[in-house]
């Protein structure tokens, strides 16, 4: 059984080879299919792993609230630029009436440049509370403190930087103690927060700067907008939702009958739209995998009828010596089976190598079971593409198949 594995496997390379332009055209629908699932599941794979870190800051038992939804759905852009701004006020309120929330941060931000001597970056800065870090797990101290709630109180002039503006600014020193410009005021740096990336491979995270909620409103008054970040205390976050929704709704004196002049947003919105979009962009991927690799299919099934007819005459040969249907069979299901398995093996190494450069500029990663799973596919269509034309070479009558010219 053995001895007729290899013997099938040397003449179907024997074939393959002789053959090398014909081989290699009739494999490339193959090398396109397996090429297009490989890649397309590469990227997946890489999205999902920058899309579940850039989640971590945004937790679960988070809310936030602000005056407009992250998607609007029926809502217009300029109804909702126009609701009533989100007060400081509300935070002690929603704290002090609600039994699921557990801390309030404010947060107002605004963009600027962050200088110091003749270094400069373009930067987003926020101010906010204490309670800051309590509602975003991404954000931790790495060198330096957090601000105190007394310099909260009195605006003192103190920074936290993240990464990026550490490494722009302060590219060979310490930066605790020293002091940046934002316009025409000063700061002290006491902190650096440790480095998050990219947010969806898309924007950096560590371009920013946090001072005391204090300190910003007596420096830029009202410019800047502000939302709410609520961490609440239960697993049941749809149950604290809704107690969160009618607490701000009596905040904001609405009527039973008016709607919510606010959105609360939280991660699983995120998620459910990053899982649709993966869902269409995983379902266009499918369809040009399947229309390649049925035209790749059809391909091989194709010129497996003109090698059976090309080699007739040694099928006659060969069965006259005594071999079987089975041996026959086996023969040319073995050509089918190693020209998809070799079109495959090459549609992997492109897309392994595509997603290397893509890598640079995107995260991408191919899981050893989507590498695995491919070589599968490539043998399944060598099976079913070269089933029919097998078959039938094993059917011809050898006396038919000696007098063929």
């Amino acid at each position: 059984m053995i001895g007729l594995f290899w013997e099938n496997l040397r003449i179907s390379l024997g074939s393959i080879f002789a053959n090398k332009t014909r081989s290699i055209l009739t494999a490339l629908g193959i090398v396109i299919g397996v090429l297009s699932v490989t890649l397309m599941g590469t990227l997946i794979s890489g999205l999902d792993r920058t899309f579940e870190k850039s989640m971590a800051g945004f937790r679960s038992d988070v809310l936030m609230i602000s005056r407009m939804e992250w998607f609007s759905g029926d809502t217009d852009w300029w109804e909702m630029r126009n609701r009533p701004r989100i007060r400081e006020e509300y935070a002690e309120k929603l704290l002090d009436r609600s039994q699921f929330v557990e801390a309030v941060a404010p947060v107002s931000e605004r963009g600027g440049s962050i200088m110091r001597d003749d270094k400069r970056i373009d930067s987003r800065f926020f101010g906010t509370t204490p309670n800051y870090l309590q509602t975003n797990i991404s954000a931790e101290v790495e060198n330096g403190r957090f601000f105190t709630d007394g310099e909260n109180r009195s605006g003192a002039r103190v920074l936290v930087i993240g990464g990026d503006v550490a490494d722009a600014l302060f590219p060979d020193e310490d930066p605790i103690d020293k002091y940046v410009k934002i316009g025409n005021y000063k700061f002290r740096v006491i902190g650096v927060l440790k480095k998050m990336g990219k947010f969806m491979g898309l924007f950096s995270m560590d371009n920013q700067a946090t001072m005391p909620l204090g300190t910003y409103k007596r420096l830029y008054a009202r410019r800047g907008w502000m939302n709410l970040r609520v961490k609440v205390n239960t697993k049941d976050v749809d149950t604290a939702r809704d107690e969160v929704r009618g607490i701000f709704r009596q905040l904001r004196r609405l009527k039973p009958t008016e709607k919510d002049n606010f959105g609360i947003n939280q991660s699983s919105t995120l998620e459910a739209q990053y899982k649709a979009i993966k869902l269409a962009i995983g379902g266009t991927g499918i369809f040009i995998t399947a229309l390649s690799l049925i035209v790749g299919g059809i391909g091989i099934m194709n010129i497996m009828f003109v090698s059976v007819k090309e080699r007739t005459r040694e099928i006659g040969v060969r069965k006259a010596l005594g071999a079987t249907q089975t041996m026959i069979l086996g023969q040319f299901l073995m050509e089918a089976i190693m020209i998809c398995l070799i079109a495959g093996l090459v549609g992997m190494g492109m897309a392994y190598g595509l997603s290397m450069v893509i890598n640079k500029f995107f995260p991408s990663a191919m899981p050893i079971g989507l590498a695995i799973g491919s070589i599968l596919l490539s043998v399944i269509i060598g099976v079913v593409s070269g089933l029919v034309p097998s078959y039938r070479a094993a059917r011809l009558d050898p006396i038919d198949a000696l007098r063929y010219e």
